[in-house]
């Protein structure tokens, strides 16, 4: 019976030469991606905003400074002029957010990205067309965002 001792020592040593000097780490379980948190439009705050749908050519670039809740300022920053084209009223964020959801209500398709740390709007696109090819969409492109 003096064999068991042995035998267990050699398993033993065994073991600790067939183990890792780090525990073996769990796979982790994927998990969802967390929504961004609920985006309250602040009274003061600047953005850039640049009018371009995915593929496709820049229709302007503008620096957006909104003040007590209205458009104070919009300034075209691309060094291009309207030559062609419609010169846009910029809206605020909300502004934004509300065409877009009147697109949608109104039977067209609207698609919306928020900054995963606050929550305001990055990317607003909406298509009102009746084809709905995205041929038409209207698409927002927003970044420096700044609220005061």
């Amino acid at each position: 019976m003096r064999a068991w001792p042995t035998v267990g020592a050699a398993l033993l040593l065994v073991a600790g030469c067939t183990s890792s000097a780090e525990p073996e780490r769990a796979p982790r379980a994927s998990q969802p991606a967390a929504s961004p948190p609920a985006w309250t439009e602040p009274a003061n705050y600047t953005y850039v905003v640049e009018r371009r749908c995915e593929g496709k050519e820049s229709l302007g670039v503008y620096r957006v400074t909104v003040a007590g809740g209205e458009v104070a300022s919009i300034e075209r920053t691309d060094g291009r002029t309207a030559a062609g084209e419609e010169e846009i009223e910029v809206p605020t964020l909300g502004g934004l957010m509300e065409l877009a959801q009147t697109a949608a209500d109104d039977g067209g398709q609207m698609t919306t990205s928020a900054d995963p740390a606050d929550g305001h709007p990055v990317r607003i696109a909406f298509d009102v067309s009746e084809d709905q090819s995205n041929e038409d969409n209207t698409c927002f492109v927003i970044a420096d965002y700044a609220p005061k």
